[in-house]
């Protein structure tokens, strides 16, 4: 990509303050994907880039770093299905090998080339991917579900006698660290500090290559007791694997799972259950058993995918996507959001897309998300378990209260408070729930499936319909039969 060759690193102190719209582009009028007017909305800046320039539009990273921002469907699939052209090894990123993106750049923890299997393609990439899958595939389905009930409970003990909670940052943003750490083999107690590093890591900040040397070391150490005292844990699984990876390789491998199934399962959680709280039709849709919370989640990874984009892919050649010249060493930004609202997919965005998983949320190709069920497993059954411990959840602020924060890679709610009925903890005995019994086969018409009332709808204050309470532990009974 050529750009004028002044490129301004930092804002004069002469020139526009931070919030001008004139710090929205850079040198040639570019759009930058960082600074106030990306962060602010997304989404409508993408729409606005689709616009003027199609399906492929040439933005600005951190620092000015020219980059394509890939927003359609379609050209999103074949970036991330044909790596001939398209490959996931940032060492061909010539801003890089030109030295425009030194190891301090905020950008640096998720761009430099580590030996792990998204920054690989071919036989490296299936040797690793592959230690990765038959590791994940050993993980216990009803173990899992049955740590993050208890996860659950924990949490919702810490506030439950307060009547009020904070679900993003009391729920939502522990209950992911908290279940990995388990899968990964690591004490309970590493989950509140990798929270706050893991999220700061894929923002982009100054801080960002602190925090990703500090996952580094907590993940060293764990590699290296789990080589002298393995157990039944992912961490272990992979050192144990045929394919015979060294220690760094488990430890790279280990950070990108922690930090990309943190991410996306606290946003998926967050974002599900903003949509619970506040979308009638949504609530509709669940008590008239039109749609499962497996359904609901799916919606919601339509709607607002947990990763809005993914740096990168690097041109290994010069080539042509939707009308534009890439070049080779060129970067590709997967635009995941952009994409799940191209009208290609979704002519209409209001209309439900129920039981549909052709979203990109997780990406696509051979390095789609490879732990996406343990994801959608965590957030599910989360879910579950607080609404059957707060039946009577209501938001406590109005909902155009509601704050996001917004990087390049993520768009998440900043708080969503709630209230409810007051109620003591559970009794230690009964933290750790037993593990239900499979679910019966699914019906073969949906119109089987036992209705409930619909939810209650607030005129002047007061509930008309039946109890916010009463349709919540209905909810909960049709929703535990799916």
């Amino acid at each position: 990509m050529t750009l004028p060759s002044e490129r301004p690193r930092t804002p004069s102190p002469a020139g526009p303050p931070p919030q001008c719209p004139a710090h929205s582009t850079g040198p040639g009028g570019i759009t930058r994907l960082f600074g106030p007017e990306a962060e602010a909305d997304p989404m409508a800046l993408y729409e606005r880039l689709r616009q003027k320039h199609g399906q492929v539009a040439p933005v600005l990273l951190h620092d000015d770093v020219p980059a394509w921002l890939v927003l359609g469907y379609r050209e999103n699939l074949d970036v991330a299905r044909t790596p001939s052209r398209f490959s996931r090894d940032s060492r061909r990123w010539i801003e890089a090998r030109e030295g425009r993106v030194a190891p301090t750049h905020p950008l640096a923890p998720i761009t430099t080339w580590q030996p792990i299997c998204v920054f690989a393609d071919g036989r490296q990439h299936e040797r690793w991917r592959g230690a990765v899958n038959d590791s994940i595939a050993r993980f216990d389905k009803r173990g899992i579900r049955r740590h993050v009930t208890q996860f659950s409970n924990q949490l919702v003990d810490r506030f439950c006698a307060s009547g009020r909670a904070d679900l993003v940052h009391e729920f939502a943003e522990q209950l992911p660290m908290m279940a990995m750490t388990q899968l990964l083999g690591m004490p309970e107690a590493y989950s509140p500090q990798l929270v706050n590093a893991a999220r700061d890591m894929i923002k982009g900040t100054e801080t960002a290559i602190a925090s990703n040397e500090f996952v580094q070391e907590t993940l060293r150490k764990l590699v290296a007791r789990k080589r002298v005292e393995p157990g039944a844990d992912f961490t272990s699984w992979l050192l144990e694997h045929p394919a015979g990876l060294s220690d760094d390789e488990v430890q790279q491998h280990l950070r990108l799972v922690l930090i990309a199934a943190f991410e996306t399962t606290a946003n998926l959680i967050a974002n599900t259950l903003k949509m619970v709280l506040t979308d009638h039709r949504f609530q509709a849709s669940l008590a008239g058993g039109h749609m499962t919370l497996p359904d609901a989640v799916e919606q919601v990874l339509w709607d607002e995918p947990p990763f809005i984009t993914i740096l990168g892919r690097w041109a290994t050649q010069d080539t042509e996507l939707a009308g534009q010249q890439i070049k080779e060493g060129d970067a590709l930004v997967l635009g995941l959001a952009a994409a799940n609202m191209d009208t290609v997919v979704r002519p209409d965005p209001d209309v439900p897309v129920h039981g549909n998983r052709s979203h990109l949320a997780f990406s696509g190709g051979q390095h789609e998300c490879p732990g996406q069920d343990v994801g959608r497993a965590i957030a599910g059954e989360g879910i579950d378990a607080l609404l059957l411990r707060l039946p009577d959840l209501t938001l406590a602020v109005e909902e155009r209260e509601l704050a996001y924060r917004s990087t390049l890679m993520s768009r998440h709610l900043t708080g969503l408070p709630v209230r409810f009925t007051a109620r003591a903890p559970l009794p230690p005995e009964e933290t750790v729930a037993p593990v239900p019994e499979p679910p019966a086969p699914a019906q073969p018409e949906r119109a089987e499936q036992p209705a409930i009332p619909a939810p209650p709808v607030r005129a002047g204050g007061v509930e008309t319909s039946g109890s916010r309470r009463s349709w919540w532990r209905s909810l909960r009974r049709l929703l535990r039969r799916r």
